[in-house]
């Protein structure tokens, strides 16, 4: 099972990646968190990315597809994965579809998790109300003015790949507003439809 979930900061995604991690004993793949590994490992690409994170440069496409290739490669990946926050850009998408065939694998499916911009605003501030009455410490990214920047940033890079994967027929919507058991029965809906269409 090789699953990519897309859907705007907020929306639960790495709750429900971890819940398809203990479920089907796959992989959860941060792009971070390999770019970050690859360094400590000073394997070739991991060398190259450390090079330009050294710069402060952004990190190429290219040299994030060859960590993810390398990833994969991996013992614990091989009955599947899920990508967190990969691809982010249609042409990220693109190069990822290049590397997956030269490998003879697919996704097998790409699951959007589709809530409301005003909602996930709601959602924040009673968080943080919560929080504040708890006297808990508030992370500096539990803010408003910072989700929607988030929102923003999401609107403009990687909404574009829900019609991308639309087009190819990949792609299956779930609503990422119910409550976490039902968003999670959704998920496996879709990805056993997508299953069993593509078969396997």
């Amino acid at each position: 099972m090789r699953v990519i979930l897309l859907g705007p900061p907020g929306a639960g995604k790495g709750t429900q990646a971890q819940r398809l991690v203990r479920k089907h004993g796959i992989a959860q793949l941060s792009t971070g968190e390999m770019l970050r590994a690859a360094v400590r490992a000073e394997t070739p690409i991991g060398l190259k990315a450390k090079d330009i994170m050294a710069r402060g440069d952004l990190v190429p496409d290219d040299v994030v597809v060859g960590i993810v290739a390398d990833r994969i490669d991996q013992p614990d990946a091989r009955k599947g994965f899920i990508l967190d926050g990969f691809p982010r850009t249609v042409p990220q998408a693109e190069a990822l579809d290049r590397m997956l065939a030269a490998k003879g694998l697919k996704l097998s499916g790409v699951i959007e998790l589709k809530v409301e911009e005003g909602a996930l605003l709601k959602r924040l501030e009673n968080r943080v109300a919560e929080m504040k009455a708890r006297h808990e410490p508030i992370r500096p990214d539990d803010n408003p003015e910072v989700l929607r920047t988030r929102l923003r940033a999401f609107r403009l890079q990687t909404a574009p790949l829900i019609d991308y994967y639309a087009k190819k027929g990949a792609l299956r919507s779930v609503d990422g507003m119910a409550p976490i058991p039902e968003v999670a029965g959704s998920i496996d809906e879709a990805l056993g439809a997508e299953i069993a269409m593509r078969g396997g």
